[in-house]
Formats: C-alpha cells, structure tokens, sequence
C-alpha cells in the first residue's frame, strides 16, 4: 500500500463505510464517508496527513473486533 499509517483500506460505497487497518492500533470502521473522501484518500501523497485531516474526527467509528 506505500502507507506506513495504513495496512489496508476498504470502502463499501452501498453503506458509506470505510474500514481501515491501522499498521499500530487496530481497525476501524468510520460510518457515512463521502465516496469522494475515499477517493481522495487512496490518492493521496500522504494518506496519513489526509485522512487525519479529513476524515478522523470527523466521522462517527468504531474499533472492529
């Protein structure tokens, strides 16, 4: 993935749910993301610095367990 943030990412566009692996802290699942954040995301030159900025705070989540 070229991430040292992120082991893997998913989204499932029907739910708005992304999921994320984190390398250090587990996965999450972040509810109601626009499609275009995502996007954003993966094409992002830093997708650590984007999705802290963009996405962390500002959508409901939860750890999957």
């Amino acid at each position: 993935m070229g991430s040292n943030t992120f082991r893997a990412i998913g989204y499932d566009v029907p739910t708005a749910t992304l999921e994320v692996e984190f390398c250090q802290r587990g996965t999450y699942r972040f509810f109601n993301v626009p499609e275009f954040l995502y996007r954003g995301l993966m094409l992002a030159p830093s997708k650590g610095a984007y999705f802290n900025k963009s996405i962390a705070t500002r959508y409901r989540h939860e750890e999957v367990r």
